[in-house]
Protein backbone atom coordinates (compact mmCIF):
# COMPACT_ATOMS: atom_id res chain seq x y z
CA UNK A 1 0.00 0.00 0.00
CA UNK A 2 1.73 3.10 -0.90
CA UNK A 3 3.38 5.16 1.66
CA UNK A 4 3.24 2.64 4.14
CA UNK A 5 5.13 -0.30 6.08
CA UNK A 6 4.50 -3.73 6.31
CA UNK A 7 4.65 -5.06 9.75
CA UNK A 8 3.36 -8.84 9.11
CA UNK A 9 6.73 -9.88 7.77
CA UNK A 10 10.37 -9.34 8.89
CA UNK A 11 12.23 -9.79 12.09
CA UNK A 12 10.28 -8.98 15.14
CA UNK A 13 12.31 -6.93 17.71
CA UNK A 14 14.07 -4.93 15.22
CA UNK A 15 10.56 -3.94 14.11
CA UNK A 16 9.37 -3.09 17.42
CA UNK A 17 12.44 -0.97 17.98
CA UNK A 18 12.03 1.00 14.38
CA UNK A 19 8.18 1.39 15.59
CA UNK A 20 8.92 2.00 19.69
CA UNK A 21 11.64 4.54 19.67
CA UNK A 22 10.10 7.29 17.55
CA UNK A 23 6.95 6.87 19.26
CA UNK A 24 9.06 7.26 22.95
CA UNK A 25 10.81 10.03 21.15
CA UNK A 26 7.73 12.27 19.92
CA UNK A 27 5.93 11.14 23.25
CA UNK A 28 8.81 12.16 25.02
CA UNK A 29 8.81 15.80 23.37
CA UNK A 30 4.89 16.52 24.23
CA UNK A 31 5.72 15.57 27.46
CA UNK A 32 9.00 18.00 27.61
CA UNK A 33 6.41 20.96 26.65
CA UNK A 34 4.56 20.92 30.18
CA UNK A 35 8.65 19.98 31.74
CA UNK A 36 10.03 22.92 29.58
CA UNK A 37 7.45 25.24 30.87
CA UNK A 38 7.79 24.04 34.42
CA UNK A 39 10.97 24.36 34.42
CA UNK A 40 10.85 28.15 33.45
CA UNK A 41 8.05 28.77 35.39
CA UNK A 42 9.97 26.99 38.57
CA UNK A 43 12.09 30.16 38.33
CA UNK A 44 9.04 32.43 39.09
CA UNK A 45 8.87 30.03 42.34
CA UNK A 46 6.28 27.50 43.89
CA UNK A 47 3.16 29.73 43.48
CA UNK A 48 3.59 29.98 39.56
CA UNK A 49 4.23 26.45 39.16
CA UNK A 50 1.15 25.74 41.14
CA UNK A 51 -0.98 28.14 39.06
CA UNK A 52 0.83 25.91 35.39
CA UNK A 53 -0.03 22.90 37.10
CA UNK A 54 -3.77 23.50 37.77
CA UNK A 55 -4.08 24.02 33.97
CA UNK A 56 -1.76 21.17 33.35
CA UNK A 57 -4.38 18.64 35.22
CA UNK A 58 -6.72 20.31 32.38
CA UNK A 59 -4.54 19.80 29.02
CA UNK A 60 -3.74 16.57 30.66
CA UNK A 61 -7.88 16.09 30.06
CA UNK A 62 -7.43 17.90 26.73
CA UNK A 63 -4.34 15.31 25.77
CA UNK A 64 -6.88 12.43 27.37
CA UNK A 65 -9.70 12.99 24.98
CA UNK A 66 -7.25 13.37 21.94
CA UNK A 67 -6.84 9.82 22.22
CA UNK A 68 -10.26 8.97 21.05
CA UNK A 69 -8.73 10.17 17.15
CA UNK A 70 -5.17 8.97 18.03
CA UNK A 71 -6.23 5.40 19.09
CA UNK A 72 -9.12 5.58 16.21
CA UNK A 73 -6.27 6.20 13.92
CA UNK A 74 -3.52 3.67 14.61
CA UNK A 75 -5.80 0.71 15.10
CA UNK A 76 -9.01 1.88 12.08
CA UNK A 77 -6.03 2.90 9.99
CA UNK A 78 -3.82 0.17 11.01
CA UNK A 79 -6.08 -2.65 10.45
CA UNK A 80 -7.15 -1.39 6.97
CA UNK A 81 -3.18 -1.74 5.78
CA UNK A 82 -3.10 -4.90 6.96
CA UNK A 83 -6.00 -6.18 5.24
CA UNK A 84 -4.69 -4.21 1.90
CA UNK A 85 -7.79 -2.25 1.83
CA UNK A 86 -6.45 1.62 0.85
CA UNK A 87 -10.01 3.04 0.52
CA UNK A 88 -10.99 2.07 4.05
CA UNK A 89 -7.59 3.36 5.53
CA UNK A 90 -7.97 7.33 3.40
CA UNK A 91 -11.57 7.18 4.67
CA UNK A 92 -10.72 6.46 8.35
CA UNK A 93 -7.92 9.11 8.22
CA UNK A 94 -10.50 11.91 6.90
CA UNK A 95 -12.82 10.90 9.33
CA UNK A 96 -10.68 10.72 12.54
CA UNK A 97 -9.30 14.57 11.25
CA UNK A 98 -12.71 15.57 10.85
CA UNK A 99 -14.21 14.13 14.49
CA UNK A 100 -10.83 15.81 15.80
CA UNK A 101 -11.63 19.33 14.91
CA UNK A 102 -15.54 19.07 16.10
CA UNK A 103 -14.33 18.02 19.66
CA UNK A 104 -11.51 20.49 19.86
CA UNK A 105 -13.10 23.21 18.87
CA UNK A 106 -16.43 22.19 21.60
CA UNK A 107 -13.50 21.66 24.45
CA UNK A 108 -11.22 24.90 23.78
CA UNK A 109 -14.76 26.78 23.83
CA UNK A 110 -16.11 25.55 27.24
CA UNK A 111 -13.08 25.82 28.95
CA UNK A 112 -12.50 29.13 27.70
CA UNK A 113 -16.08 30.02 29.28
CA UNK A 114 -15.32 28.28 32.26
CA UNK A 115 -12.07 29.13 32.78
CA UNK A 116 -13.18 31.30 36.31
CA UNK A 117 -15.32 28.44 38.39
CA UNK A 118 -12.98 25.65 36.89
CA UNK A 119 -9.99 27.31 38.19
CA UNK A 120 -11.70 27.96 41.60
CA UNK A 121 -12.12 24.51 42.04
CA UNK A 122 -8.93 24.29 43.06
CA UNK A 123 -9.49 26.68 45.67
CA UNK A 124 -6.21 28.56 45.32
CA UNK A 125 -5.13 32.01 47.02
CA UNK A 126 -6.65 34.91 44.20
CA UNK A 127 -3.19 35.73 42.95
CA UNK A 128 -2.45 32.56 41.67
CA UNK A 129 -6.06 31.57 40.59
CA UNK A 130 -5.56 34.53 38.62
CA UNK A 131 -2.62 33.77 36.87
CA UNK A 132 -4.31 30.36 36.33
CA UNK A 133 -7.10 31.66 34.69
CA UNK A 134 -5.23 33.58 32.22
CA UNK A 135 -3.28 30.79 31.49
CA UNK A 136 -6.10 28.56 30.75
CA UNK A 137 -8.12 31.19 28.51
CA UNK A 138 -4.66 31.19 26.46
CA UNK A 139 -4.24 27.38 25.90
CA UNK A 140 -7.31 26.28 25.24
CA UNK A 141 -7.52 28.41 22.14
CA UNK A 142 -4.62 25.84 20.76
CA UNK A 143 -6.61 23.06 21.61
CA UNK A 144 -7.74 22.46 17.73
CA UNK A 145 -3.52 22.37 16.93
CA UNK A 146 -3.29 19.50 19.88
CA UNK A 147 -6.24 17.38 18.95
CA UNK A 148 -5.76 17.33 15.12
CA UNK A 149 -1.90 16.80 15.69
CA UNK A 150 -2.78 13.68 17.11
CA UNK A 151 -4.92 12.34 14.78
CA UNK A 152 -1.96 12.96 12.37
CA UNK A 153 0.51 11.34 14.60
CA UNK A 154 -1.83 8.12 14.82
CA UNK A 155 -2.41 7.99 10.78
CA UNK A 156 1.61 7.58 10.42
CA UNK A 157 2.01 5.30 13.65
CA UNK A 158 -0.72 2.90 11.81
CA UNK A 159 1.05 3.58 8.48
CA UNK A 160 4.34 2.05 10.20
CA UNK A 161 6.27 6.21 9.64
CA UNK A 162 6.42 6.70 13.55
CA UNK A 163 9.65 8.77 12.88
CA UNK A 164 7.57 11.31 11.23
CA UNK A 165 5.62 12.70 13.86
CA UNK A 166 9.11 12.03 16.18
CA UNK A 167 10.20 15.20 13.91
CA UNK A 168 7.56 17.27 13.23
CA UNK A 169 6.93 17.68 17.35
CA UNK A 170 10.87 17.80 17.82
CA UNK A 171 10.91 21.25 15.40
CA UNK A 172 7.66 22.17 17.69
CA UNK A 173 9.84 21.43 21.21
CA UNK A 174 12.78 23.32 19.88
CA UNK A 175 10.35 25.98 18.87
CA UNK A 176 8.97 26.08 22.90
CA UNK A 177 12.35 25.85 24.30
CA UNK A 178 13.52 29.03 22.34
CA UNK A 179 10.41 31.24 23.06
CA UNK A 180 9.74 29.99 26.81
CA UNK A 181 12.56 32.04 28.24
CA UNK A 182 12.09 35.11 25.53
CA UNK A 183 8.16 35.27 26.32
CA UNK A 184 8.43 34.87 30.14
CA UNK A 185 11.39 36.73 30.72
CA UNK A 186 12.37 38.65 27.74
CA UNK A 187 9.11 39.75 27.16
CA UNK A 188 8.26 39.80 30.93
CA UNK A 189 5.01 38.10 30.48
CA UNK A 190 5.36 35.58 33.20
CA UNK A 191 2.91 32.45 33.09
CA UNK A 192 1.07 34.04 30.54
CA UNK A 193 4.87 34.42 27.99
CA UNK A 194 4.96 30.40 28.88
CA UNK A 195 1.37 29.55 27.29
CA UNK A 196 2.09 32.33 24.50
CA UNK A 197 5.13 29.88 23.62
CA UNK A 198 3.33 26.60 23.45
CA UNK A 199 0.44 27.77 21.38
CA UNK A 200 3.23 29.13 18.99
CA UNK A 201 4.78 25.63 19.01
CA UNK A 202 1.59 23.41 18.86
CA UNK A 203 0.29 25.67 15.59
CA UNK A 204 3.74 25.13 13.96
CA UNK A 205 3.26 21.36 14.79
CA UNK A 206 0.01 21.05 13.36
CA UNK A 207 1.14 23.21 10.12
CA UNK A 208 4.13 21.18 9.46
CA UNK A 209 1.92 17.89 9.77
CA UNK A 210 -0.42 19.46 6.81
CA UNK A 211 2.33 20.24 4.72
CA UNK A 212 4.13 16.60 4.90
CA UNK A 213 0.51 15.21 4.59
CA UNK A 214 -0.19 17.33 1.73
CA UNK A 215 2.96 18.20 -0.11
CA UNK A 216 5.73 16.03 1.12
CA UNK A 217 4.77 12.57 2.52
CA UNK A 218 1.52 11.97 1.03
CA UNK A 219 -0.44 8.55 2.46
CA UNK A 220 -2.47 6.19 0.66
CA UNK A 221 -1.96 8.26 -2.68
CA UNK A 222 -3.30 11.40 -0.42
CA UNK A 223 -6.81 11.83 1.43
CA UNK A 224 -9.60 14.54 2.06
CA UNK A 225 -8.49 16.22 5.81
CA UNK A 226 -12.52 17.29 6.17
CA UNK A 227 -15.41 15.14 4.93
CA UNK A 228 -18.96 14.63 5.71
CA UNK A 229 -18.81 12.51 9.01
CA UNK A 230 -20.77 8.57 7.61
CA UNK A 231 -21.97 6.45 10.63
CA UNK A 232 -20.11 3.24 9.64
CA UNK A 233 -16.93 4.66 9.99
CA UNK A 234 -17.53 7.07 12.91
CA UNK A 235 -19.05 4.42 14.79
CA UNK A 236 -16.24 2.31 14.46
CA UNK A 237 -13.61 5.19 15.65
CA UNK A 238 -16.01 5.83 18.44
CA UNK A 239 -15.95 1.96 18.66
CA UNK A 240 -12.16 1.65 19.08
CA UNK A 241 -11.11 5.34 20.40
CA UNK A 242 -14.00 6.41 22.99
CA UNK A 243 -12.79 3.63 26.20
CA UNK A 244 -9.38 5.19 25.55
CA UNK A 245 -10.50 8.36 26.07
CA UNK A 246 -12.88 8.31 28.59
CA UNK A 247 -10.22 5.96 30.48
CA UNK A 248 -7.66 8.98 30.15
CA UNK A 249 -10.48 10.85 30.63
CA UNK A 250 -11.57 9.68 33.90
CA UNK A 251 -8.03 9.22 35.18
CA UNK A 252 -7.51 13.20 34.35
CA UNK A 253 -11.13 14.17 36.24
CA UNK A 254 -9.48 11.19 39.40
CA UNK A 255 -6.28 13.56 39.38
CA UNK A 256 -8.49 16.64 39.61
CA UNK A 257 -9.84 15.25 42.57
CA UNK A 258 -6.62 14.10 43.87
CA UNK A 259 -5.34 17.58 43.39
CA UNK A 260 -7.91 19.46 45.13
CA UNK A 261 -7.08 16.93 48.08
CA UNK A 262 -3.54 17.34 47.99
CA UNK A 263 -4.47 21.72 48.11
CA UNK A 264 -6.30 21.14 51.09
CA UNK A 265 -3.57 18.90 52.85
CA UNK A 266 -0.71 20.57 51.69
CA UNK A 267 -1.63 23.71 50.31
CA UNK A 268 -0.12 24.83 47.31
CA UNK A 269 3.00 23.05 48.00
CA UNK A 270 0.78 20.07 47.95
CA UNK A 271 -0.59 20.71 44.66
CA UNK A 272 2.55 21.51 42.99
CA UNK A 273 4.33 18.39 44.35
CA UNK A 274 1.30 16.36 42.54
CA UNK A 275 1.55 18.39 39.32
CA UNK A 276 4.99 18.49 39.00
CA UNK A 277 5.74 15.11 40.06
CA UNK A 278 2.97 13.79 37.79
CA UNK A 279 5.66 15.15 34.72
CA UNK A 280 8.36 13.71 36.39
CA UNK A 281 6.46 10.42 36.20
CA UNK A 282 5.25 11.13 33.09
CA UNK A 283 8.95 10.08 32.45
CA UNK A 284 8.43 6.69 32.38
CA UNK A 285 5.28 6.45 31.38
CA UNK A 286 5.82 8.02 28.14
CA UNK A 287 8.59 5.20 27.61
CA UNK A 288 6.54 2.55 27.79
CA UNK A 289 3.37 4.15 25.75
CA UNK A 290 5.94 4.11 22.94
CA UNK A 291 6.30 0.41 23.49
CA UNK A 292 2.84 -0.13 23.78
CA UNK A 293 1.79 2.13 21.23
CA UNK A 294 4.49 0.51 18.85
CA UNK A 295 3.17 -3.04 20.09
CA UNK A 296 -0.77 -1.79 19.29
CA UNK A 297 0.53 -1.21 15.90
CA UNK A 298 2.02 -4.28 15.27
CA UNK A 299 -0.62 -6.19 16.56
CA UNK A 300 -3.29 -4.46 14.50
CA UNK A 301 -1.52 -5.15 11.14
CA UNK A 302 -0.84 -8.78 12.32
CA UNK A 303 -3.85 -9.83 14.18
CA UNK A 304 -6.07 -8.21 10.62
CA UNK A 305 -3.36 -10.36 8.61
CA UNK A 306 -4.62 -13.77 10.94
CA UNK A 307 -0.52 -13.99 12.07
CA UNK A 308 -1.33 -14.43 15.40
CA UNK A 309 2.21 -16.25 16.37
CA UNK A 310 3.55 -12.72 15.94
CA UNK A 311 1.44 -11.41 17.81
CA UNK A 312 2.35 -13.40 20.59
CA UNK A 313 6.47 -12.48 19.90
CA UNK A 314 5.74 -9.00 19.56
CA UNK A 315 4.00 -9.04 23.08
CA UNK A 316 6.75 -11.07 25.27
CA UNK A 317 9.41 -9.22 23.55
CA UNK A 318 7.64 -6.01 25.11
CA UNK A 319 6.88 -7.24 28.05
CA UNK A 320 10.98 -7.85 28.95
CA UNK A 321 11.72 -4.65 27.37
CA UNK A 322 9.07 -2.44 29.66
CA UNK A 323 10.24 -4.89 33.13
CA UNK A 324 14.05 -3.63 32.34
CA UNK A 325 12.65 -0.44 32.10
CA UNK A 326 10.44 -0.68 35.48
CA UNK A 327 12.87 -1.59 37.83
CA UNK A 328 15.08 1.30 36.28
CA UNK A 329 13.05 4.21 37.34
CA UNK A 330 11.98 2.08 40.77
CA UNK A 331 15.56 2.75 41.40
CA UNK A 332 15.64 5.99 40.16
CA UNK A 333 12.69 7.58 42.12
CA UNK A 334 13.60 5.95 45.02
CA UNK A 335 17.00 6.57 45.91
CA UNK A 336 17.44 10.17 43.77
CA UNK A 337 13.55 11.50 44.23
CA UNK A 338 14.60 14.82 45.76
CA UNK A 339 17.87 15.30 43.07
CA UNK A 340 15.33 14.84 39.91
CA UNK A 341 12.53 17.10 41.25
CA UNK A 342 14.98 19.70 42.05
CA UNK A 343 16.09 20.23 38.39
CA UNK A 344 12.57 21.45 38.25
CA UNK A 345 11.80 23.79 41.09
CA UNK A 346 14.85 24.26 42.45
CA UNK A 347 12.61 25.65 45.89
CA UNK A 348 14.23 23.67 48.98
CA UNK A 349 10.54 23.04 50.09
CA UNK A 350 9.12 22.05 47.31
CA UNK A 351 12.30 19.23 46.15
CA UNK A 352 11.92 18.27 49.13
CA UNK A 353 8.37 17.20 49.49
CA UNK A 354 8.55 16.25 45.62
CA UNK A 355 11.21 13.48 47.00
CA UNK A 356 8.98 11.99 49.04
CA UNK A 357 6.37 11.76 46.18
CA UNK A 358 8.26 10.33 44.07
CA UNK A 359 10.04 7.53 46.19
CA UNK A 360 6.09 6.24 46.95
CA UNK A 361 5.22 6.44 43.61
CA UNK A 362 8.46 4.85 42.94
CA UNK A 363 6.92 1.58 44.50
CA UNK A 364 4.62 1.33 41.43
CA UNK A 365 6.43 1.54 38.56
CA UNK A 366 7.23 -1.57 37.34
CA UNK A 367 3.11 -2.11 37.64
CA UNK A 368 2.63 0.90 35.49
CA UNK A 369 4.83 -0.26 32.90
CA UNK A 370 2.82 -3.85 33.03
CA UNK A 371 -0.26 -2.19 32.53
CA UNK A 372 0.59 -0.13 29.57
CA UNK A 373 1.85 -3.08 27.89
CA UNK A 374 -1.21 -4.97 28.14
CA UNK A 375 -3.22 -1.80 27.27
CA UNK A 376 -1.55 -2.19 24.07
CA UNK A 377 -1.63 -5.48 23.12
CA UNK A 378 -6.02 -5.59 23.92
CA UNK A 379 -5.79 -2.34 21.78
CA UNK A 380 -4.18 -3.90 18.86
CA UNK A 381 -6.68 -6.64 19.05
CA UNK A 382 -9.77 -3.77 18.75
CA UNK A 383 -10.54 -4.79 22.42
CA UNK A 384 -10.44 -1.23 24.03
CA UNK A 385 -13.05 -2.24 26.82
CA UNK A 386 -11.03 -4.08 29.31
CA UNK A 387 -7.79 -1.92 30.11
CA UNK A 388 -11.01 0.93 30.53
CA UNK A 389 -12.73 -1.01 32.86
CA UNK A 390 -9.71 -1.93 35.07
CA UNK A 391 -8.64 1.76 34.73
CA UNK A 392 -11.60 3.16 35.50
CA UNK A 393 -12.44 1.01 38.66
CA UNK A 394 -9.06 1.46 40.17
CA UNK A 395 -8.33 4.80 39.44
CA UNK A 396 -11.65 5.78 40.79
CA UNK A 397 -10.38 4.18 44.14
CA UNK A 398 -7.65 6.64 44.50
CA UNK A 399 -10.03 8.91 45.80
CA UNK A 400 -11.64 7.22 48.94
CA UNK A 401 -8.63 5.46 49.23
CA UNK A 402 -6.23 9.18 49.88
CA UNK A 403 -9.29 10.30 51.75
CA UNK A 404 -9.03 7.27 54.03
CA UNK A 405 -5.42 7.19 54.63
CA UNK A 406 -4.71 10.86 55.16
CA UNK A 407 -7.62 10.50 57.61
CA UNK A 408 -5.44 7.83 59.36
CA UNK A 409 -2.74 10.12 59.94
CA UNK A 410 -0.35 9.83 56.90
CA UNK A 411 -1.16 13.41 55.58
CA UNK A 412 -0.23 14.28 52.37
CA UNK A 413 1.89 11.06 52.18
CA UNK A 414 -1.81 9.33 51.94
CA UNK A 415 -2.49 10.93 48.86
CA UNK A 416 0.52 9.80 47.42
CA UNK A 417 0.02 5.94 48.34
CA UNK A 418 -3.37 5.42 47.09
CA UNK A 419 -1.88 6.62 43.62
CA UNK A 420 0.85 3.98 43.67
CA UNK A 421 -1.16 1.44 45.14
CA UNK A 422 -3.86 1.64 42.63
CA UNK A 423 -1.38 1.14 40.32
CA UNK A 424 -0.48 -2.03 41.40
CA UNK A 425 -3.51 -2.80 41.07
CA UNK A 426 -4.15 -1.84 37.58
CA UNK A 427 -1.09 -3.70 36.31
CA UNK A 428 -2.00 -7.25 38.09
CA UNK A 429 -5.23 -6.94 37.38
CA UNK A 430 -5.00 -6.15 33.71
CA UNK A 431 -2.64 -8.71 33.37
CA UNK A 432 -4.50 -11.70 34.97
CA UNK A 433 -7.60 -10.54 32.77
CA UNK A 434 -5.76 -11.08 29.64
CA UNK A 435 -4.22 -14.37 30.44
CA UNK A 436 -7.60 -15.29 31.18
CA UNK A 437 -8.69 -14.55 27.80
CA UNK A 438 -5.85 -15.54 26.27
CA UNK A 439 -7.07 -18.69 24.56
CA UNK A 440 -10.22 -16.43 22.91
CA UNK A 441 -8.53 -13.66 21.38
CA UNK A 442 -5.41 -15.25 20.41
Amino acid sequence: MQGTKNLTEGPIKKQLFNLALPIMGTSFIQMAYSITDMAWVGRLGSEAVAAVGAVGILTWMTSSISYLNKVGSEVSVAQSIGAQEAEEARNFASHNLTIALIISICWGLLLFALAHPVIGFFKLDAAISAHAVSYLRIISTAFPFVLLSAACTGIYNAAGLSKIPFYVSGSGLIMNMILDPLFIFGFGMGTDGAACATWLSEATVLAIFIYYLKKRYKLFGGFSFFVRLKSRYSKRIFQLGLPVAMLNSLFAVINLMMARTASTYGGHIGLMTLTAGGQIEALAWNTSQGFSTALSTFVAQNYAARKKERVLGAYHTTLKMTAILGVFCTLLFVFFGSELFSLIVPEKAAYEAGGIFLRIDGYSMIFMMLEITMQGLFYGTGRTVPPAIISITFNSLRIPMAIGLTAMGLGIAGVWWAISISSMLKGIVLFAWFRILQKKIL
